[in-house]
């Protein structure tokens, strides 16, 4: 599989995504625009074998709710996740047997590496 949850929305995706130039085999889902369903996470879980790495705590709500003041285990934060989109870390990017999450430039530049192999 060859996929990439964005949000359409977000300038650092938008930035990722034209630094990346994803092939034409990739899919793009804008996260907004059709929501993460379970089966889409549980595959995303299997590589990461965590639902907190997939977990975005820079997102608004997480500090509206006062989350980081809560003991969350995986089942909170998988829960969290399908509950709003601004909970999955993104980009997340599945490049068949890899994966990588989130905007760091160290991953970015390992996912565009993966995209050239």
């Amino acid at each position: 599989m060859k996929k990439i949850y964005h949000l359409s929305t977000c300038d650092t995706c938008k930035k990722i995504l034209s630094d990346l130039d994803p092939p034409s085999s990739f899919i793009l889902q804008d996260i907004k625009e059709t929501p993460v369903t379970e089966e889409q996470l549980e595959e995303m879980y299997n590589f990461t074998q965590s639902y907190e790495a997939l977990f975005s705590k820079r997102a608004r709500l997480y500090k509206e709710r006062d989350l980081k003041n809560e003991n969350l285990d995986e089942e909170a934060y998988k829960n969290l996740i399908l509950e709003h989109y601004t909970f999955l870390k993104r980009p997340v990017i599945i490049n068949n047997d890899k994966i990588f999450i989130g905007n760091s430039p160290k991953n970015v530049e390992a996912a565009k590496n993966s995209m050239n192999e």
